[in-house]
């Protein structure tokens, strides 16, 4: 059957999906498919709640949608209620849109303006880090450090600087203990913000543990703090992006909770409304809201669909389900149960290199070579080949190429929703190595 959609991929129409139950999805030809990474760390609820369901229905029955510009909704004051009472140290206002590029687009925008309101125009520089993702909106994407994702749209990007991760498998040195690496990497922000001009930066954006340009990555104790100390010590925003690492994923509801740090504004997406409507926010600090409030009183900014009324009420619900389940005890519980597989089954795996995560975010680093840590040549391609050999068994994963600078390397994210149980967590181990095995024979690497 011809389709008139314009796919991600234009040579390989996807299957249609018809149904969604609990954590598996069913195609058109009746084959079901295995969610272990929530489409893209999204459905941390699965595809058949009963609790958000009812939620959207009852919400529509009232009002679907009516335009901010003239009038708020109670879901979208409950959701806001809800997430500021719930969210890290200095937070008071939740900005809603309907994505996470759409609220690192925000938050950039806000960092700006804050500065305006407060006297300190010559401020406009934003700093971020090599290998993270924002988003694929031309703001968030010139903050974005992938350079692939960049490349063939470089002249329409904003200026904006990169420093190193913080990729302790890769970058930190022989002898180095984790403290000193952290030091080391979180310093570079300094000597970029003295480089630019002390009073030039506005802001500095960071994925608490870098999601899908890197597969996982955590950063190591002591390195957000040094990064808190830096930002404070220059008067630079710290905006952190909790786009696919937030709302749970790792273990806390918050990543950055783990960090004891907060930040001036949070962006937090996909496990906000579990994927039952799109949605996002920015999580905004009381000195950014006072600003505005005592300024020009107006945030320079808008969507159509910002703080729609049925995505608001579907994320209430999801958060308030999450809660009342007490999932996140489950997203730790199944979290190490599938690290342990992972390691247990691919811990000495002559392809595998890192095995890395928090919660129900791990990721697993695939190497040429285990000693060396040498990547497989990128016209392999073996991250899409695990991709298409775990798809044909029933196991959607979410590998992906270009590890270290946006052309070498390869990994595997898995991110399964929180309601996973313990066979299921046996299950996509067994599948994920019925993939690899397959992919590695079809190689001569068996």
């Amino acid at each position: 059957m011809k389709s008139h959609v314009l796919h991600r991929n234009s040579l390989t129409p996807p299957p249609r999906a018809v149904s969604g139950d609990g954590i598996y999805i069913t195609d058109a030809q009746g084959k079901r498919y295995l969610d272990a990474c929530g489409g893209a760390a999204v459905s941390c609820l699965g595809h058949s709640d009963p609790a958000v369901r009812a939620a959207m229905h009852a919400q529509i029955d009232q009002i679907a949608y009516a335009h901010s510009g003239f009038f708020s909704s109670d879901a979208m004051e409950e959701l806001a209620d809800d997430l500021v009472a719930h969210a890290p140290e200095g937070i008071a206002k939740a900005y809603f849109v309907s994505g996470g590029s759409e609220a690192i687009e925000a938050s950039l925008k806000m960092a700006r303006q804050y500065f305006l309101e407060i006297g300190q125009p010559d401020r406009k520089y934003v700093i971020a880090r090599r290998q993270s993702y924002h988003g694929n909106t031309l703001g968030a994407l010139s903050v974005g450090g992938n350079m692939w994702r960049r490349q063939q749209f470089e002249p329409l990007l904003i200026n904006a600087s990169h420093i190193a991760p913080c990729y302790a498998y890769r970058d930190q040195l022989a002898g180095e203990t984790d403290v000193a690496y952290g030091l080391r990497v979180a310093n570079e922000l300094e000597a970029a913000i003295l480089e630019l001009g002390a009073g030039s930066v506005a802001a500095f954006v960071a994925e608490p543990v870098v999601g899908a340009t890197s597969g996982a990555v955590a950063p190591v104790p002591g390195y957000f703090k040094r990064i808190r100390e830096i930002c404070d010590q220059y008067g630079v925003l710290l905006i952190l992006d909790e786009v696919m690492c937030g709302m749970g994923r790792t273990g806390t509801l918050h990543a950055i909770e783990q960090e004891g740090i907060s930040g001036d504004l949070q962006t937090i997406a996909k496990g906000l409304g579990a994927g039952y409507q799109p949605i996002g926010a920015v999580l905004v600090s009381q000195k950014i809201d006072d600003a505005i409030a005592s300024g020009s009183g107006f945030f320079q900014h808008g969507h159509t669909y910002q703080g729609h009324a049925t995505a608001c009420a579907a994320a209430l619900a999801a958060q308030r389900t999450i809660r009342e389940r007490d999932l996140l005890t489950n997203v730790v519980k199944q979290g190490e149960l599938l690290a342990d597989g992972l390691h247990d089954r691919f811990g000495q795996h002559p392809f595998v290199g890192d095995i890395r995560g928090r919660g129900l975010f791990r990721g697993v680093e695939l190497v040429a070579d285990r000693e060396t840590k040498e990547v497989f040549d990128p016209a392999r391609k073996i991250n899409a080949k695990i991709k298409k050999a775990a798809f044909a068994r029933g196991l959607m994963a979410y590998p992906m190429g270009g590890t270290i600078d946006g052309v070498r390397g390869d990994h595997v994210l898995f991110a399964p929703p929180f309601i996973v149980t313990e066979d299921d967590v046996a299950k996509i181990i067994d599948l994920f190595e019925l993939a690899m095995n397959n992919v590695f024979t079809a190689e001569g690497l068996s």
